[in-house]
């Protein structure tokens, strides 16, 4: 697993309208080429009279399934232009289909690159990008008499409460670089002045959204 990649937030669309033709982006997160599949069909099937519903997306840690298409647009204006966006991002598990509804005016080889090119940017702008950090779960689990001093350090810390749970005792599930495990332990420790039950749980991602470019 990647100790750290880039990827959408979510959904996202965007529209712009160049020499009378609209462009209309749609941006998706897609874990597997078969959401990104779907995705594609879903905005073709909701835009069945637009003139071209071009697409790209790139799947796998490594980018390992890339995929672009021109849907009818001349060969190499639309669906490749829209990838190298997606790569130039730096962004992973990503499906991106830009639908254009034909103006009346011809904007040449060049001018499809960078209208496909940009509307893609834009797409990528509404849908936000993420930073994904994998990170190992702690579990903290303290008397109550602790509960609001250790809350409180942790909120104001540089970790994450992912959850809370109150039982006979409480639980806080915080996320922890798996280099700051030990640092991590040995702050709660003395913060509770060893009353805290510290164990390691599973891996998973925290995402950070990243300021639009």
């Amino acid at each position: 697993m990647l100790q750290t990649y880039y990827t959408v937030k979510g959904y996202g669309e965007r529209e712009i309208v160049i020499e009378k033709s609209r462009f209309i982006c749609y941006i998706n997160r897609a874990e597997t080429e078969e959401e990104a599949v779907a995705f594609i069909q879903q905005i073709k099937k909701k835009h069945w009279d637009a003139t071209h519903n071009c697409s790209a997306y790139l799947i796998g840690e490594h980018d390992q399934i890339q995929k672009a298409n021109d849907d009818g647009e001349p060969s190499g204006t639309a669906g490749v232009p829209m990838l190298e966006v997606l790569k130039k991002k730096g962004v992973k598990d990503t499906v991106a289909v830009v639908t254009r509804y034909f103006g009346g005016i011809k904007l040449g080889a060049g001018g499809l690159v960078r209208a496909y090119s940009r509307a893609v940017s834009e797409g990528l702008n509404a849908a936000g990008i993420v930073e994904r950090r994998l990170m190992r779960v702690m579990h903290v689990t303290i008397d109550y008499p602790w509960l609001g001093k250790v809350e409180n350090e942790l909120r104001s810390s540089v970790y994450t409460i992912k959850n809370i749970q109150y039982a006979d005792r409480v639980t806080f599930d915080v996320l922890v670089p798996e280099d700051g495990q030990s640092s991590f332990g040995e702050w709660m420790t003395e913060l509770t002045n060893g009353r805290a039950d510290i164990q390691a749980g599973a891996m998973e991602y925290a995402e950070r959204l990243l300021p639009s470019s």
